[in-house]
């Protein structure tokens, strides 16, 4: 065996051992690159701060952010008001989304209900549903009946529309194929209805999260007496800006993990469709 033979056999082994390197570094930079923009946003934030360039009344530093994180996670007012602002938001979700969800595959499917409902449904979605506070306070008090219904309203639209868009949107050539191979009733929509309107609910379920989070910020700061909407309240009276910031950047991060569930979910449940497939 010459040295050109033995180098020749080498050669494939080291480019077995050189070659998942560029991989690594392209999986890492793939994961890091939606982080980057806030990351250069607090980087930012932070110098401008430090420079003098942003008044600490306007807009305190990202190190007095952390700061207020840390007193308020250790005297126990940050989880207490975390777990009530997320049940109030899972409680508004269940309810809306659960009457909107069924409200849309009922018309999907129904020429009758769609001609009962619909109409209503539609007037009822022009009224902006925070212009209402004032009447539902009139209503329910400040209690949690009131952050309820308010939630439950915002929620309730756009997972009707998408999901009445979703089914009334499946390929009629799918329906007569499944009804030629002898499905009807539930089981032609478990098999062929509900996948087919899937994508479109997915894409009602994620707008409705954003707008969840905006009516509970809304109506936590106007009739609150917990809540991270009340923490912030409490804070604008003592001028506390860090912990008004705070309370804000907590919304921002519990939307994002309220996104990132929802993706998830969305890609396991549309596992079978090559667009939602990594």
């Amino acid at each position: 065996m010459t040295a050109y033979d033995v180098a020749s056999d080498r050669s494939p082994q080291r480019r077995s051992w050189v070659l998942p390197a560029p991989s690594a570094r392209r999986i890492l930079l793939k994961e890091f690159l939606p982080y980057a923009v806030p990351i250069l946003v607090v980087l930012i934030w932070q110098i401008l701060s430090s420079a003098g360039w942003i008044s600490t009344r306007v807009m305190p530093a990202p190190t007095d952010v952390a700061g207020a994180f840390v007193d308020q996670l250790l005297s126990g007012a940050l989880v207490h008001n975390v777990a009530v602002s997320g049940a109030r938001a899972l409680a508004g979700l269940i309810v809306g989304g659960t009457i909107g969800l069924a409200l849309g595959i009922a018309n999907g499917i129904s020429k009758l209900s769609e001609q009962l409902t619909d109409t209503s449904l539609q007037m009822l979605r022009t009224i902006p549903h925070l212009a209402m506070i004032p009447l539902v306070i009139l209503w329910f008090g400040i209690g949690e009946e009131s952050k309820l219904f308010l939630t439950s309203l915002g929620v309730l639209f756009p997972i009707y529309l998408n999901t009445f868009h979703g089914v009334r949107n499946v390929d009629r050539e799918l329906i007569e194929m499944g009804r030629i191979y002898g499905m009807n009733g539930w089981t032609l929509f478990r098999k062929v209805i509900l996948p087919g309107a899937l994508p479109s609910i997915f894409v009602g379920l994620r707008y409705a999260l954003g707008i969840m989070w905006l009516t509970l910020i809304v109506s936590e700061s106007i009739a609150a007496s917990s809540g991270i909407g009340h923490m912030a309240n409490q804070a604008r009276e003592f001028m506390m800006t860090d912990v008004v910031v705070l309370s804000l950047l907590i919304y921002a991060a519990l939307g994002k993990l309220a996104d990132v569930i929802a993706k998830t979910m969305e890609r396991h449940a549309l596992s079978w469709n090559p667009v939602y497939q990594r």
